[in-house]
């Protein structure tokens, strides 16, 4: 029986309201508090929300003027010409936006709308993404907020539409690609401006069910959680090549075709659970990492890579399954000048589990022709006809707790029946796909491959002996004592993850020193995370679950913990390395 925990929560003290009619009942109540004839309420909202939902229960409020922030906005053809630079025209890819609201708004149409608002009296509602940015004078803002997992679950449904466009029957993979590029990165540099200036933060991740809180009592959420391990919540997807494993492991639903994906350590798409007078609050976890940068990261990383978390755990399971898409990801240089992005992918695979005839494509073979490699990738993406990857691509056995260190650059992907423990870098978006084994995805369609972006960035000097003698079998131990080990088991030198994993049957101590730390538990069903001088209260985590320990924890221990009392386990645990 599975005891993988799929809503962690932490509990915090405040007061919530649960469902319309008390929170519209809420903000009358904030709004009679005033003594003045004219009340502005700004509800500021991320892109994705339901906008119908919102606007139909907020005029329930009954203000003498309601104007929606697009009203302020350039005409769609405008918005359109306007982030094509960054949006492009590639299936997949764009370039990271420097964009802010006000490259968004028409100035004109912004005085008017203004003027509309001081010249009314009474109630008045300016609502929208991006309302916050156009008045900036006003009594309560209340902020709509959404999951980007959310959002993406809703661009499939067609739910959705981008900022400033009306695009609700384009494609999902069209809407992801704007939101990624452009219009999370415009909605994240606002939203950090508001967080001490809000009133009130509403949780609209599911349909007819909001939840709204202080701003104040977020704040405070924040404030605790960065000095205590938490988890995120995990997300679940199937894949064309998804397995069994995690419907097991993870408690899953059976009658689904498979699961692919599992994102459990990824701040900028999972989200946390506040549990407020016994109701649980949704809030993305990238909020964390804005407000509460160097506490959560540290402030070297923070110094290093600004407000992004840069580490992330993922699961990718092929037992019963299929292979990866035969893939490589691009060089920092690449993916800078290209793409806009700071710093590249660099990954590994941890393999959390495996079957006997458990594989890993690794690296080009030593001598092989790499033109012709090329050729007949272009060969089998132009004509349908299968690319013989083992005579290109080496081809390593995989057993249970092998980690293989994949810089980037090295072609690669997991084959079948393996379950990968993925710790990488955070551009999880980055893939180039070179071959997708003849298959179609979960749509129906053939996925998109990147061979014109890929075969630039393929570093051939990364052959049978360089992946032997640096990417497989890297572990060596660094560290013993009583009832426990440790052990360095990468990343690459070209890699700044750092990965230790210990094996322990008594207490071990960890120090966060100055980075992050997220570990899973790789060994035993459960495990104890305790800090040595009553800091936070203890912690709990199963077999399988990925956990986050801020920087500003500075040191804790982890031991053995009910069914694993006397026997031993393992984590795995990934930071920031810094130089000496």
């Amino acid at each position: 029986m599975s005891n993988y925990n799929k809503k962690p929560f932490i509990s915090i003290p405040g007061n919530l309201f649960s469902d319309w009619e008390t929170i519209i009942e809420e903000l009358k109540r904030k709004i009679k508090e005033s003594d003045s004839c004219h009340y502005v309420l700004v509800v500021e909202c991320y892109q994705g929300v339901n906008h119908n939902e919102l606007m139909e229960q907020f005029k329930k409020l009954e203000a003498d003027l309601f104007i929606q922030s697009t009203f302020a906005f350039l005409p769609e053809d405008q918005i359109r010409e306007l982030t094509f630079p960054d949006v492009t025209d590639d299936a997949t890819f764009g370039y990271i936006t420097r964009l802010s609201y006000s490259d968004f708004i028409d100035p004109e149409k912004a005085d008017n709308l203004r003027k509309k608002v001081q010249e009314t009296t009474g109630l008045v509602i300016v609502y929208g993404s991006g309302a916050a940015s156009i008045i900036d004078e006003y009594d309560c803002l209340v902020y709509a907020d959404m999951a980007r997992w959310e959002i993406q679950l809703r661009q499939r449904q067609q739910k959705v539409c981008n900022l400033g466009i009306y695009n609700q029957d384009e494609t999902p993979g069209i809407q992801y690609k704007r939101g990624y590029f452009v219009d999370w990165r415009i909605c994240d540099k606002l939203k950090q401006e508001l967080f001490d200036r809000a009133d009130y933060w509403l949780d609209t991740n599911k349909a007819n069910e909001p939840k709204m809180i202080k701003a104040s009592t977020m704040l405070d959420g924040m404030n605790a959680i960065i000095k205590t391990p938490f988890r995120l919540v995990p997300y679940f997807d199937p894949g064309p090549w998804g397995g069994q494993w995690m419907k097991e492991v993870c408690g899953l639903d059976k009658k689904a075709v498979n699961y692919a994906w599992a994102f459990d350590g990824v701040p900028e798409e999972n989200s946390l659970l506040f549990e407020i007078e016994g109701t649980l609050f949704e809030m993305p976890c990238i909020n964390l990492v804005l407000y509460k940068s160097n506490e959560l990261l540290g402030e070297p990383v923070v110094s290093r890579f600004g407000k992004e978390f840069p580490i992330r755990f993922d699961f990718l399971d092929t037992m019963g399954g299929g292979n990866l898409s035969l893939q490589v990801h691009p060089t920092t240089q690449y993916i800078r000048d290209a793409f806009g992005m700071n710093y590249t992918q660099d990954e590994s695979y941890y393999m959390l589990d495996t079957k006997e005839d458990a594989t890993v494509y690794l690296g080009v073979k030593t001598g092989v022709n790499h033109q012709e490699m090329i050729a007949d990738l272009h060969k089998a993406q132009d004509t349908g006809s299968i690319f013989n990857a083992e005579k290109y691509v080496n081809v390593f056995p995989a057993k249970k707790h092998d980690h293989f260190l994949i810089p980037n650059g090295t072609i690669h992907c997991s084959g079948s029946n393996s379950m990968v423990l993925e710790i990488s870098a955070t551009p999880y978006i980055f893939t180039f796909k070179l071959y997708d084994w003849d298959r179609l995805g979960m749509d129906g369609e053939p996925r998109a491959i990147n061979l014109e972006h890929g075969k630039k960035v393929i570093q051939y000097e990364r052959d049978t002996e360089y992946c032997l003698e640096n990417l497989v079998g890297q572990v060596e131990t660094v560290a013993t004592g009583e009832g426990w080990v440790e052990e360095r088991t990468g990343l690459h030198k070209n890699e700044f993850i750092e990965t230790r994993r210990h094996w322990f049957s008594k207490k071990v101590l960890h120090y966060t020193n100055d980075s992050v730390n997220v570990l899973n538990l790789i060994e035993g069903a459960e495990a104890i995370v305790e800090s040595p001088t009553n800091a936070f209260t203890s912690y709990v985590v199963h077999y399988a679950e990925t956990f986050i320990v801020p920087a500003a924890v500075l040191e804790y221990t982890i031991r053995p913990y009910g069914l694993s009392e006397g026997k031993e386990c393992a984590t795995i645990k990934a930071y920031v390395r810094h130089k000496a």
